[in-house]
C-alpha cells in the first residue's frame, strides 16, 4: 500500500488506540464490578478492545502479512544442513570369500540454493502482497465503520433520552390542563366531553411515554452490545452548538469515495491479486533456474560403502523445464481467469454501492440541515401558539381541544428538532466514512459537541 494512502489510515488507527482514556474513577474490584461509560471516548475505547469483528479483521490483516513473508521467503536464499550417523554391517566378497565389515558411517553437508528465475514464485509473492494490502484496507474500513457505528448508537441513546425528557414535560403540561378542566367541571363551567377529552389526551401521552422508555432501553442495549460496557450518565449534545454542513458538491464526494473508500481500495487490490494469480499459474509452465552450492564431508560411498573421509564442494546451476503436466496447468490458468472476472465484477459492485451510499448520505445531510432550520422555527411558533391557546382558554375564547392540540404540536415539534440534529451528525459521519476521509479530527470534533449534563 502506498505511503500517501496509508498515513491517514494509520493516523485514524493510532488515534483510536492511544488518546482515548477513561475518566478518573474509583478502580473496579471484584468479579461483579461493572465498567460504566459516560463520554463518547469511553465507548470508542471499549469498542476497539471489545469488537469481535474488528479483532477478526485485525488477525486477517496479520495473516496477510505472514503469507506475504512466506511467499517472499521462497525467493530468498535457502540454507539447509544435514547430518547422519549410522552403524553399518556390510558383507562383501574379498579374494573370493564373503567377509563382514562393521563401521560407523558419517555424512555432514551444508547446502545453499537461490532461485535465479522462478516466475511462479515471483508472481506468488506479488499476489500475496496485493492480498496483504487488501486485508489491510478491509481492516481500516472495519475500524472506521465501528467508530461511526458507536457514535451513531451513542447518539441514539441521547435522542431517546431527550425524547423521554420532552414527553415528561408534555405529560406535566397535559396533566395541568386536565387539572384545570376538572376544577372547571366541578363548578359546572366545563362539559363532561372536555373532561373526557383531556383524560384521553393524558392517557395517549402516557402510552407514548411507555413506548419511548422501551426505545431508550433498546438503544442503551445496542450501545452496550457493541462496546461491552454499561451506559452511565452520558454527555449530552450542546444545544448551542452549530452543526457543520457538508461542503462541496455531491460529485466531489462521489469522486472522493472512488479514490479513498477502503472497500473499493480492497477490491482493487483483490483484482490485482487475481490478475497476478493468472501469471502465477502461467509460471508453472516456465523454466526454473536455481543456483546451488553444497559442501559435504562423508566416509560413505555408493550404496553406503565405506570409503576414506572425503570433502566435496559443489557449485552449479540447476535448470528445470516443465514439459507436460496432463493439462493441469492450463486448467488452473482457466480457473484464474474466471476468478479475475469475478474480482472485476465485485469491484464494480462495491463502487456502485459506495456511490449510492455517498449520494444518499450527502442528500440526507443537506436535508437534515434544512429540516433543522425549519424545526427550530416550528418549535418557536408552536410554543407561542400553545401559550396563546392557554391564555385564550383562560379567557374562554378557545376550547380545551385547541389547547391540547397546541401542546401536542409544541412537544412534537421539539422532538422533531432533536431528531433532525442527531440525524444530521449521523449522516455526516456516514458520508465521511463512505468517502474514506473519516479522520481523527472528525471523531474528536463530535466529542467536542458533547457536554457534561447539568446536575438537577
Amino acid at each position: 500500500m502506498s505511503s500517501s494512502r496509508l498515513l491517514p489510515k494509520l493516523a485514524l488507527g493510532l488515534m483510536c488506540l492511544a488518546p482515548f482514556t477513561l475518566p478518573a474513577a474509583e478502580p473496579a474490584t471484584g468479579p461483579s464490578a461493572l465498567v460504566v461509560g459516560e463520554t463518547l471516548e469511553d465507548f470508542f475505547t471499549a469498542a476497539i478492545d471489545f469488537s469481535p469483528r474488528l479483532r477478526i479483521a485485525e488477525e486477517s490483516m496479520n495473516i496477510g502479512g505472514a503469507r506475504e513473508r512466506q511467499a517472499r521467503g521462497q525467493l530468498l536464499p535457502q540454507v539447509n544442513a544435514n547430518a547422519s550417523l549410522s552403524d553399518n554391517r556390510r558383507y562383501a566378497p574379498q579374494f573370493g570369500v564373503q567377509r563382514l565389515s562393521e563401521f560407523d558411517g558419517e555424512r555432514y553437508s551444508v547446502s545453499l540454493t537461490q532461485a535465479l528465475f522462478n516466475w511462479q514464485a515471483w508472481s506468488a509473492k506479488k499476489r500475496a502482497s496485493h492480498i496483504e494490502n487488501q486485508l489491510e484496507a478491509e481492516f481500516y474500513y472495519e475500524l472506521a465503520f465501528l467508530l461511526s457505528d458507536v457514535a451513531s448508537r451513542y447518539l441514539d441513546v441521547l435522542q431517546a433520552q431527550d425524547a423521554l425528557t420532552s414527553i415528561a414535560s408534555e405529560l406535566d403540561a397535559v396533566a395541568n390542563q386536565l387539572a384545570q378542566i376538572q376544577s372547571l367541571f366541578q363548578v359546572q363551567q366545563a362539559q363532561i366531553t372536555d373532561l373526557r377529552q383531556a383524560e384521553a389526551s393524558l392517557a395517549a401521552v402516557e402510552a407514548n411515554q411507555l413506548r419511548l422508555q422501551a426505545e431508550l432501553a433498546i438503544a442503551e442495549e445496542y450501545l452496550r452490545a457493541i462496546t461491552g460496557i454499561e451506559v452511565g450518565e452520558l454527555f449530552v449534545l450542546d444545544p448551542e452548538i452549530s452543526l457543520p454542513e457538508a461542503e462541496n458538491s455531491i460529485q466531489y464526494w462521489v469522486q472522493t469515495a472512488r479514490e479513498n473508500n477502503q472497500q473499493i481500495e480492497a477490491r482493487r487490490y483483490a483484482l490485482e491479486a487475481a490478475e497476478e494469480y493468472i501469471a502465477e499459474n502461467k509460471g508453472a509452465s516456465m523454466p526454473r533456474v536455481t543456483f546451488i552450492a553444497q559442501r559435504q564431508n562423508s566416509n560413505l560411498g555408493f550404496d553406503n560403502a565405506f570409503i576414506d573421509d572425503t570433502e566435496t564442494t559443489y557449485v552449479g546451476v540447476d535448470v528445470s523445464i516443465p514439459l507436460y503436466a496432463g493439462g493441469t496447468n492450463s486448467a488452473r490458468v482457466s480457473e484464474a481467469r474466471s476468478q479475475q472476472s469475478i474480482a472485476e465484477s465485485e469491484l464494480r459492485q462495491v463502487e456502485l454501492e459506495a456511490s449510492a451510499l455517498v449520494r444518499s448520505a450527502y442528500l440526507q445531510v443537506q436535508s437534515s440541515a434544512l429540516l433543522t432550520e425549519a424545526a427550530e422555527r416550528l418549535v418557536e411558533s408552536t410554543r407561542v401558539s400553545a401559550e396563546a391557546m392557554q391564555r385564550g382558554f383562560e379567557l374562554g375564547t378557545v376550547t380545551n381541544v385547541d389547547v391540547l392540540n397546541a401542546l401536542r404540536d409544541q412537544y412534537q415539534a421539539e422532538r422533531e428538532l432533536q431528531t433532525a440534529r442527531y440525524e444530521h451528525i449521523k449522516y455526516l459521519l456516514q458520508l465521511k466514512r463512505e468517502a474514506g476521509v473519516l479522520s481523527a479530527d472528525d471523531i474528536l470534533e463530535v466529542g467536542g459537541w458533547l457536554i457534561q449534563p447539568t446536575v438537577q
